[in-house]
């Protein structure tokens, strides 16, 4: 087929974008940055395309709450598209600010599609944090094997954070049960940095084509982005490059 069309929605404060889309054309995709407002004045539409990216940054200054602005202009504005291309079998992702936004649209985790289950709150270290840290893609003792985005990903990557509302909360005690159930827990952090409940870095929902996740893959595509790759030696791919190619290729395959 074509290559898959991904859409980098953008808008105030976004700016992970361009290494987004950047990381998605290695992959072997087709990345085009779209602002929210084209899609709301149907200058642009969410049906042409097969991947939706909702990338890092801080949206609207993350007034009010991180990504709290963009998540009610998604659920608002564009529902009734984004039901439908979710349920087309189409495929979502968003990192850091666009894992706040899936969230609080109460796309994720998607146990109750529609409600709002979980949230983030401020860094138990009450600070920025801006740092490297090790990422396990394990889930209960077992491989997650729910997500199409991680598919035969290595058991622990290096990747970076970047956020100073890191800390993933459940609702309560039956949505966090519901998670390990379901297999959606799809990032651990070795060493929590931020005091997220059951160290969750990542999340995916119920049908495991909607990814979310804390840290940054968009910054480590190649190898030369690894911090001591001139002492640990050079690699072609980064670490977080296998997720934008296990999306870009299940694109090819399934639609």
């Amino acid at each position: 087929m074509k290559k898959p069309k991904i859409i980098v929605l953008r808008t105030a404060g976004t700016n992970c974008d361009k290494e987004t889309a950047s990381a998605f054309k290695m992959a072997g995709g087709e990345p085009e940055l779209v602002h929210i407002n084209e899609l709301v004045r149907d200058e642009k539409f969410l049906k042409d395309y097969q991947i939706l990216a909702i990338p890092g940054g801080f949206t609207y200054g993350d007034d009010i709450a991180s990504g709290k602005i963009l998540a009610n202009e998604i659920k608002y504005k564009l529902n009734k598209d984004l039901k439908n291309f979710i349920n087309s079998g189409k495929l979502i992702i968003g990192i850091c600010n666009g894992f706040q936004v899936l969230v609080k649209a109460g796309i994720l985790p998607g146990i109750n599609s529609g409600a709002m289950e979980a949230t983030f709150s401020f860094n138990d270290s009450g600070s920025f944090i801006d740092k490297w840290v090790y990422l396990r893609t394990t889930n209960d003792e077992r491989r997650t094997t729910k997500c199409v985005w991680t598919e035969n990903i290595k058991e622990t990557i290096y990747l970076p954070i970047a956020h100073g509302e890191g800390k993933f909360i459940p609702k309560d005690k039956d949505v966090l049960n519901n998670l390990r159930k379901n297999a959606q827990i799809v990032f651990r952090y070795a060493d929590n940095p931020n005091g997220s409940i059951d160290d969750i870095a990542g999340i995916c929902d119920t049908t495991g084509r909607v990814l979310g996740m804390m840290p940054h893959p968009e910054r480590h595509v190649i190898g030369t982005q690894h911090p001591r790759w001139t002492r640990e030696g050079l690699k072609e791919f980064g670490d977080g490059f296998a997720i934008f190619k296990n999306g870009v290729d299940y694109i090819k395959e399934k639609l």
